[in-house]
């Protein structure tokens, strides 16, 4: 699934740029020989082919003198590790090229060796340090005249943070574009596909079916994008043909999931896209098992050749001290016992080393391919186990420990259910759900009564302030009120210090609306985030625990109601204030 995407974006940007010299050799029968052999396996995956042919390719460059082409071969074979998911092999040869580069001080070249790092970082899952080596590619390649190779790096930081950032993936496309026209025109066509892509994401039709219009115009003069496909399948979801979209996507999409559940979530079908993303989600933790136990194998199999050597040492060692014996007798051997000893010690010094690289390597490993709802999940089996296994010995302190844990990650894993199932359940509310006379102040002291019951430091941090006489009724669906204010009040204590937070719940009313008030003192939301907090799974902080929908479940529901939720961003702070506001109905007699 992912070896196709390396692939396209990896070759593109280690071609040689235009500026360069076309060497003669390159029209030579050998070299197309060697070179061709070197695609065909490589395109066929075949490692007993490809490694043979593509050292053969190597040491016929390096005869030409031609270093650049020479290093861009060794990426190649960085490239089809990752595509055989050999990512601890891919991982060595990529720091074995950084170390050569640097021992030979060839600067110019050493561009090569980040890319690769910034690819293996990214198939990884690790976004952030991808985006800092591509961005350091493109600062050598800036500094080394590689201007035409930079658009598939821009392309690959669009990737990276298009999902979070859609607005910043835009200026890099421009940034591509710009070095497009101008250097490579033949790369403008794909890049201008993928911007189409980026405003079908963005709900921006008109220029999406713009840049549709021009991919069609491109198509036909007989252009051709790598993004195609995919845009194909937006066009059909815009047009409302969502089983013809499905199709599409499954026929040929790297990763068919992830774009289905766009389409599902685009016509409002959220359950297909759960199941789509569902799926998805598990067809991925099956590679990664794949990946994670093939990176394993990787290094058992260093252990096992470094065992060797020791063995191979050890019997040269035995050899040397008998000749040595025999020779010297023994005065010489005693001095070689001193000096053995002393080299015993280096080596179990040097596989100590090695073992603690191995561990730290997999660490980094399991971080890169942990899931939001796989590392809970994770967590709780592996307590499960513990408590099943009954070698373990397990102590009542470490059981009691152990079993708070496991309830704290089911607490994350139901906390995100009930937040999909809570929006759902916001979206089928009709209006013949019961309306009865509600007595407002004993409402609010239910709802702080049952949030703190669910959380236990929270009647710490939490105060009641209402101005409505003990009498105050109303008209309204208590329930729904009651699931706002809940909703309200979880979001403020999930911002609020737990050293010194403060909530605060205020109501008031006027003769024609009831006005419900949330306040904390947490760190507070920029004024022109204002709407944007409520769209759905919108967060200011994306480690927050949570899916960012209970904003957008709350206003919901209080428009059903014929009120509103907003952020006050008149309030003065600390922090932030939200506003329920209700509509006044004429009590019953």
């Amino acid at each position: 699934m992912k070896q196709l995407i390396v692939f396209i974006l990896l070759i593109a940007c280690l071609l040689p740029t235009q500026a360069q010299t076309e060497q003669d050799y390159k029209t030579s029968q050998e070299y197309l020989t060697l070179r061709d052999a070197m695609h065909h396996s490589f395109n066929a995956g075949d490692s007993a082919r490809f490694f043979v042919a593509v050292k053969e390719l190597e040491g016929y460059l390096q005869k030409q003198g031609d270093i650049h082409a020479y290093y861009t071969q060794r990426c190649n074979e960085i490239v089809f590790q990752l595509n055989r998911q050999r990512v601890f092999e891919a991982y060595k040869l990529a720091t074995q090229l950084s170390k050569e580069l640097t021992e030979k001080k060839l600067d110019k070249e050493m561009y090569m060796a980040v890319n690769m790092m910034g690819h293996i970082y990214r198939y990884c899952g690790n976004k952030e340090s991808a985006k800092r080596c591509f961005w350091e590619v493109i600062r050598r390649m800036e500094q080394e005249g590689y201007i035409d190779s930079q658009p598939p790096i821009y392309m690959n930081l669009v990737n990276i943070v298009i999902d979070n950032d859609p607005q910043e993936a835009l200026r890099l496309i421009d940034q591509a574009v710009s070095i497009a026209r101008d250097r490579s025109p033949e790369r403008v066509f794909d890049i201008e596909t993928r911007r189409t892509l980026a405003y079908y994401m963005l709900d921006d039709t008109p220029r999406f079916l713009e840049g549709y219009k021009h991919y069609k115009e491109g198509v036909a003069q007989g252009l051709s994008s790598v993004h195609g496909r995919k845009l194909e399948v937006y066009y059909q979801a815009y047009l409302g043909h969502i089983d013809e979209a499905v199709k599409l996507a499954g026929e040929s999409e790297d990763d068919p999931f992830e774009t289905c559940a766009e389409v599902y979530s685009k016509a409002g079908l959220w359950k297909e896209a759960y199941e789509s993303l569902k799926r998805g989600a598990a067809e991925s933790d099956s590679i990664n098992s794949v990946i994670l136990s093939g990176s394993m194998q990787g290094i058992q199999d260093e252990l096992r050749i470094y065992e060797a050597e020791r063995q191979v040492d050890r019997l040269w060692f035995y050899a040397l001290t008998g000749a040595s014996l025999l020779l010297l007798m023994l005065v010489v051997a005693l001095v070689y016992i001193v000096q053995s000893r002393r080299r015993h010690l280096r080596e179990l010094q040097t596989a100590y080393q090695r073992v603690l690289e191995a561990d730290q390597m997999k660490t980094e490993f399991f971080k890169n391919v942990s899931h939001e709802v796989r590392t809970p999940l994770n967590i709780i089996s592996g307590f499960a186990q513990v408590l099943a296994d009954p070698d373990y010995g397990v102590s009542p302190e470490e059981r009691r420990n152990i079993a708070k844990a496991m309830t704290h990650n089911t607490n994350i894993i139901t906390t995100m259910i009930d937040e999909m199932l809570e929006l759902s359940y916001g979206d089928d509310l009709r209006e013949g759900t019961v309306i009865k006379d509600v007595r407002c102040n004993d409402m609010l002291n239910s709802a702080v009564e049952e949030f703190c019951k669910n959380h236990s430091k929270a009647h710490k941090v939490l105060t009641l302030d209402s101005s409505l006489d003990e009498s105050f009724t109303l008209q309204t669906q208590e329930s729904m009120i009651k699931r706002i204010v809940l909703q309200l009040l979880d979001n403020a204590y999930k911002n609020i210090s737990k050293k010194d937070g403060r909530i605060v719940l205020r109501a008031s009313a006027t003769p024609s609306w009831l006005s419900i008030f949330v306040e904390d003192n947490g760190h507070g939301i920029p004024a022109e985030k204002a709407e944007e907090i409520f769209e759905r799974f919108y967060k200011l902080d994306a480690f927050k625990e949570g899916l960012g929908i209970g904003l957008t479940f709350s206003r919901t529901m209080a428009r059903r109601l014929k009120g509103d939720v907003r952020l006050d961003t008149t309030f003065e702070g600390p922090g932030a204030r939200f506003v329920l506001t209700i509509p006044l109905l004429p009590a019953k007699s």
